[in-house]
């Protein structure tokens, strides 16, 4: 009996572990998903930044070529 309570105290601390081990990887699954959509939504901005100077250097060509 001196042996059991030992053995299912382990048993209980070790099944806590997996539980916090199974949290750890979920919050990280988690955050990679997180950062994924930050990257791409960054991509999305920047592109969207890049056309806006594309239009702008278009209208000022335009006018310039209309000026001359």
């Amino acid at each position: 009996m001196k042996r059991l309570v030992p053995l299912i105290a382990a048993a209980a601390l070790s099944a806590c572990g997996v539980d916090t081990a199974s949290s750890a990887a979920t919050a990280a699954a988690l955050k990679k998903q997180e950062l994924e959509q930050g990257k791409k939504t960054m991509d999305q901005a920047q592109q969207k930044i890049n056309q806006a100077m594309d239009q702008l250097q278009q209208s000022a060509q335009s006018r310039e070529n209309a000026d001359k």
